[in-house]
């Protein structure tokens, strides 16, 4: 097969995925639809939760996802932060809505086995909160879905950087130019990309990633 720039590439022998924003509803979705209801900018609502996601920094979210705050440590300072703007308001409860009714997940996992069922290598590439653990492994089969598992609290290392990726290309044994990745961060494909692998950009609709997915890996047979 033949990628955007024209140059050869060879079959695809894994899939790498981002857990929120794949498996479920994005996160940033959330914060912005929160800012909407609040009457705070979009912008300022995700970086109030996320800082700036397209970097890996000191912010409290991104100590938070590699493991080295509590998430009642990190909340507090998420608040400190934004009263610091002039809002009073508690970021991680932009998240909560992600608990709603999700009528994609399931066609979503279906779809998900049934490329693992037919020989693929498959991974979860997730940047995710130690706490958290219980409550998102209890959404999906994880077992079932995932050879490999790479959280990035767990890991102590996270999207975008390299690191996270390579971690989870040895776990399932490929090489970059061998995998493809899902995300529904621009910046954490880009990173993927970068290393070699092919990048699916997931939006609002995640099943159209998904009709993507499998014309990618079709294109490969």
């Amino acid at each position: 097969m033949l990628t955007t720039d024209g140059s050869s590439a060879g079959p695809i022998e894994a899939v790498l995925f981002d857990f929120g924003g794949v498996f479920t509803e994005s996160p940033f979705l959330a914060a912005h639809e929160a800012g909407e209801e609040l009457g705070i900018d979009v912008d300022v609502a995700f970086d109030l939760c996320f800082g700036s996601y397209h970097v890996d920094s000191d912010h409290p979210w991104h100590r938070l996802e590699r493991g080295e705050m509590s998430l009642e440590d990190a909340r507090a300072e998420l608040k400190r932060m934004a009263i610091a703007q002039g809002y009073d308001v508690d970021p991680i409860d932009f998240l909560m809505r992600l608990a709603r009714e999700d009528h994609q997940r399931q066609p979503i996992i279906e779809r998900a086995l049934a490329i693992k069922a037919g020989g693929m290598r498959t991974a979860c590439v997730t940047n995710n909160v130690m706490e958290f653990g219980d409550g998102w492994r209890s959404m999906v089969p994880v077992d079932d879905l995932f050879d490999a598992v790479v959280d990035s609290c767990v890991a102590g290392v996270r999207k975008p950087d390299p690191r996270i990726y390579r971690l989870a290309l040895d776990a399932v044994d490929v090489d970059a130019e061998a995998a493809v990745f899902l995300d529904d961060h621009p910046a954490n494909v880009a990173a993927a990309e970068a290393l070699g692998m092919r990048g699916i950009v997931v939006g609002r609709d995640r099943l159209a990633a998904f009709d993507e997915l499998e014309r990618l890996l079709s294109a490969g047979e």
